[in-house]
């Protein structure tokens, strides 16, 4: 900010000289007006450099000079190649109330204001646009109003700005009578600077009284826990309702002529998290699992809860959810996805790992790394970047605190921003002999020796490609795939993992790359993926890339005084694993459930779905499921001898089509023993269940939709379920009382549907309508969910299918003609 200012200051002071003896000052741009630094955006190392560079070869230049400006220009080229498909953009954390209050009506918008609800403008689902300063809120909307045939937008509030400004800009709106509803975020902290307190004091029944004294009658308070208020310490008039009656109630407040508030009340995720880890704030025993053989992938768990602790897993059946335990926040919002997956686990607690008594001889004495020497002058540079939130930043801290303690110098840059949020955190740490030595705290282009890759998404950015050197930097890169907030409304997204590795090899060649899953090793070994940080930094350490001694570092983490005894083991097991990874795989994987994986031969992998088959219904049923394999498979063969493309397809969609999941193959998937094993493998200690489904009979409607939502049924269910998966004969036959629903119909409708569409793809394949039939014999796979969910997607795939259909037909028209 300070650039363009001494610029003009400096232009504006050898004004009044005389003209012939005014110099030229050369900054935003050069003599010949050409522009040579830009006046907007950052400013980069490699910016600066080459402007220099320009003045410094108008009087002379050198081999090295010359050489150091083609490395520059390269590098700049090389960033400039295709990036990755997808961002690691900032995200609401994982249980944020935002996740909620967010929402706006269908048919409503809301504006955006300053605050980590600001991320809603960037979600395509939260309609939210534009933003303001500090106290403007609903401002905007002022100017705008008498302008649109829009009768009412919501305008986003935080508790904080209230505070600080806010309430002035709602007196404006109340004074201008435009029509608007200020949704006051209360969360109990300001959130996107770190949790402090709001600067003051302020309370729900508080902000209240004072929009009521502003001249404001219909107010509403929507909390997760209602039941905590009394109805006397509101300002007259207040309703107050569950968060479930969210959209319900501001249906209503947007028919409000003038000004209305809705107080949101629900603690900040992070926040929470704190305060149980100092046992100030409450920790229910309660946690959500979900068993992935029931999960259909739909993703409307993700769409009811916008939470990033819903992440993918890939298993044989395709690609499932499961909850992140290590990063969830106990707000049970994805409950709310109509899908009979979602289990509740009460009491227990996530398994921790417990350490390992006996290590084998390779990692029970691990030999004494040298240490590397830095001579006079020199810069060791440190990159490091991840995930915010995940304690990238506390990595950068612990180095420069051990690097203190060596008696060397140190400089630590934080990049954040956001980032916080989920997004991209990078840490650039220089050490050095001593402290004079260090003349840049961040590091530039090709000046990182080592990369500790927390997430290799983050990793393979721009500013991080740059500074790395090929034959000078190490990398030591943790290849966890973690999803980007995108994931929760595309179920589809495909994790770039192939042009990730590509740009991170070509900025570092491949002899000084080392990729490891740190986080799945973290999780089997500690307990929780938050320890893969350390045992990356153990790892690089015991390869000898860190210039630091152990003791220094141990010294960090006492110092730091968060879980010392269990943060010095992941770094124990860092270096472990940089020794003898296998070993330490080994040991890892004793703490894991076998999955079953899909097998990749074409005939393996029939015979594994039909023996599913089988056990789905019966022997003659997966003889069906053969025979069309068989027919299609042959097909194919006659006119692609070597193609199973389409043979595959037809595989895994019959599959999925004959399999669909009605209420006898849910018990089934509740009754067979791996479900259990799961449970106990990620949770230890006295536990019992509660089954989250939507009985027909007994289920209640949602009071805006009129679908039908969940209840919660005990333990007592899972013998049921064992009794109704023996009852797995009855289906298709006339005493299948479940059998007679529409959706039931229209699965085994689908069935017969699909048969004869392959079979008739059978009879009339041909080279030239082969890509076309694999496509169409596809789209069962985007058939998921249950219930009005699943309706939909069918509606949809109908659409897709005969329009496939149709371009088939006319193209074996066109061979015939």
């Amino acid at each position: 900010e300070k650039r363009s200012i001494i610029e003009d200051q400096l232009t504006s002071q050898l004004y009044n000289y005389p003209v012939g003896s005014r110099p030229r000052v050369i900054g935003e741009f050069d003599e010949h007006g050409q522009d040579l630094l830009p006046n907007l955006g950052e400013l980069t190392p490699a910016m600066v450099a080459l402007a220099i560079a320009s003045r410094l070869r108008r009087f002379f230049t050198s081999t090295r000079l010359e050489e150091r400006i083609r490395w520059i220009d390269q590098k700049e080229k090389s960033l400039a190649a295709p990036a990755n498909t997808i961002e690691r953009v900032p995200h609401f954390c994982s249980g944020c109330p935002h996740n909620t209050s967010t929402r706006v009506p269908e048919g409503s918008h809301a504006l955006g204001g300053i605050g980590c609800h600001y991320m809603a403008t960037w979600m395509p689902d939260r309609d939210t646009h534009t933003f303001t300063q500090m106290g403007g809120e609903g401002a905007t909307w002022i100017g705008q109003a008498p302008f649109t045939t829009t009768e009412h937008v919501f305008q986003n509030l935080g508790d904080g700005t209230y505070f600080h400004s806010g309430v002035l800009a709602i007196r404006a709106a109340v004074a201008a009578g435009v029509n608007i509803t200020y949704r006051i975020l209360y969360n109990d902290a300001v959130a996107m600077t770190g949790g402090q307190p709001v600067d003051g004091p302020l309370s729900v029944p508080q902000i209240t009284h004072q929009v009521y004294s502003e001249g404001i009658h219909r107010i509403a308070v929507v909390s997760d826990e209602p039941e905590k208020y009394e109805s006397n310490v509101f300002a007259p008039e207040v309703t107050v309702h569950h968060r479930d009656d969210l959209d319900l109630i501001q249906r209503e407040l947007r028919e409000v002529k003038g000004v209305s508030i809705l107080v949101y009340d629900q603690t900040c995720a992070a926040e929470k998290r704190r305060r149980r880890k100092r046992g100030t704030y409450p920790d229910p025993a309660k946690r959500m699992f979900i068993n992935d053989r029931v999960c259909e992938g739909c993703g409307d768990c993700g769409s009811q809860s916008n939470c990033v602790s819903i992440v993918p897993t890939d298993t044989a059946f395709g690609r499932k959810r499961v909850i992140d335990q290590s990063s969830c926040n106990k707000d049970y919002s994805c409950n709310n996805g109509f899908c009979p997956s979602f289990v509740t686990v009460l009491g227990g607690e996530p398994r921790k790992g417990k350490g390992v008594n006996g290590l084998p001889d390779s990692i029970s004495k691990l030999p004494e790394p040298e240490i590397r020497s830095l001579t006079p002058g020199e810069n060791y540079g440190i990159l490091i970047g991840g995930v915010g939130g995940t304690g990238v930043v506390t990595i950068g801290a612990l180095l420069g605190m051990a690097a203190h303690v060596d008696g060397r110098g140190v400089s630590i840059v934080d990049q954040m921003g956001f980032a916080q949020k989920g997004g991209a955190v990078m840490t650039h740490v220089r050490i050095a002999d001593e402290a004079a030595s260090i003349n840049s705290a961040r590091l530039n282009a090709g000046s990182t020796d080592l990369m500790l890759g927390c997430d290799m998404l983050v990793m393979s950015g721009e500013d991080a490609l740059a500074t790395l050197a090929p034959g000078k930097t190490h990398a030591v890169l943790n290849t966890h795939k973690a999803f980007t907030g995108d994931f929760l409304l595309n179920s589809d997204l495909d994790y770039p993992e192939d042009t990730i590795e590509a740009r991170l090899l070509d900025g570092l060649g491949n002899s000084h790359a080392t990729f490891l899953d740190a986080s799945e090793l973290a999780t089997c070994l500690l307990g929780d993926s938050i320890g893969s940080n350390l045992l990356l930094v153990g790892y690089a350490w015991q390869l000898g890339l860190i210039p630091l001694s152990k003791v220094s570092i141990f010294k960090a983490i006492e110092l730091n005084g968060v879980k010392i005894d269990w943060n010095k083991e992941a770094f124990e097991w860092g270096c472990r694993a940089a020794h003898d990874l296998d070993a330490v795989r080994d040991i890892a994987d004793r703490n894991k459930v076998e999955r079953r994986t899909l097998p990749q031969g074409i005939d393996a992998m029939v015979e594994f779905f039909a023996e599913e088959l089988v056990a789905y219904q019966d022997s003659q049923y997966a003889d069906r499921y053969r025979r069309l394999i068989s027919k299609i498979r042959t097909a194919e063969s006659a006119v692609a001898r070597e193609s199973i493309e389409l043979t595959r397809a037809v595989a895994e969609s019959f599959f999925k089509v004959m399999a669909y999941k009605d209420e006898y193959e849910v018990a089934r998937l509740y009754a067979e023993p791996a479900f259990k094993a799961k449970l106990d493998a990620q949770f230890e200690g006295d536990y019992s269940l509660q089954f989250n489904l939507s009985p027909p009979a007994i289920a209640p409607k949602d009071k805006v939709t009129g679908l039908p939502r969940k209840i919660s049924l005990g333990g007592w269910m899972w013998p049921m379920f064992r009794l109704l998966a023996k009852m797995k004969f009855l289906r298709g036959t006339p005493f299948d009382i479940f059998g007679r629903s529409h959706e039931r119909r229209r699965e085994r409708r689908l069935v017969d549907e699909y048969e004869v569409l392959i079979t008739e793809m059978a009879n009339d394949l041909s080279p030239d309508n082969l890509s076309l039939s694999t496509e169409l014999a596809l789209l069962p796979e985007h058939i998921r969910g249950y219930g009005h969910i699943k309706e939909a997607s069918i509606e949809q795939v109908e659409k897709r299918w005969a329009s496939l259909v149709k371009a088939r037909l006319n193209l074996i028209k066109t061979d015939a003609a």
